[in-house]
């Protein structure tokens, strides 16, 4: 479903310019700098409305996190939820980009990457957009490149043909899955699991949420 227009948009983004990298092509010299300090790096590749990229910095103040969205009307919505949330819970470890995908290699250092979120991306479930999906062959790559030794892509979905898709990619570039489920909610894996706004929605009709963390097989150890 596409989302409607947000009144002012640009305008309400600018109120929030001091959690938007606006350049992100400086990233490739330092990407701690938006952020003042090191820290391990974590991306979320398509925030949506925020909850999840903000429930991570709140429970994660010892990593630094870039929320990736390229629908500047949603990514809107997500600046106002970080700067609200900032009100009650000071943080400086979250950042936004708003772009797409395609060129985080453009962006960010080779392995400078602890973890890569995908939250519900879309599925795209036409062969012919294949391409798009961000489990695809050709992001993989991307993220193989960025990730550090040990680094993990971290996965959920409601779609279960696109997770089986997923699965097979991840195999296929030389991934290992380390804990997957395909009923997020009834699983070990549900305690600590930040869940976002589709999420809840899904859950709350009874959808199954399916879930998968994967690291690189030559590089086993995931970071804690």
């Amino acid at each position: 479903m596409r989302m409607r227009r947000k009144k002012h948009c640009a305008e309400r983004i600018a109120a929030c310019a001091h959690l938007l990298i606006s350049n992100p092509e400086n990233l490739m010299s330092d990407p701690s700098a938006p952020f003042g300090v090191a820290r391990p790096l974590h991306l979320e590749i398509g925030c949506g409305k925020g909850a999840f990229v903000c429930g991570l910095a709140a429970a994660r103040p010892d990593v630094n996190l870039i929320a990736l969205e390229r629908v500047p009307d949603v990514v809107c919505l997500a600046l106002e939820r970080a700067v609200a949330e900032s009100k009650l819970r000071p943080a400086d470890n979250l950042r936004f980009i708003i772009g797409d995908a395609q060129k985080l290699g453009e962006w960010l250092p080779e392995k400078s990457l602890e973890c890569i979120y995908l939250n519900f991306s879309d599925p795209w479930p036409k062969k012919r957009h294949a391409k798009r999906r961000l489990t695809h062959p050709e992001f993989l790559k991307i993220y193989k490149r960025l990730l550090i030794p040990g680094g993990r892509i971290i996965m959920k979905t409601d779609n279960a043909g696109f997770f089986e898709f997923s699965l097979e990619q991840f195999a296929a570039e030389g991934f290992e899955v380390v804990r997957q489920t395909r009923d997020l909610s009834r699983s070990p894996y549900a305690a600590g699991n930040i869940i976002t706004e589709y999420e809840r929605a899904f859950t709350v009709k009874g959808v199954p949420i399916c879930m998968a963390e994967v690291v690189l097989k030559n590089n086993p150890q995931s970071p804690a």
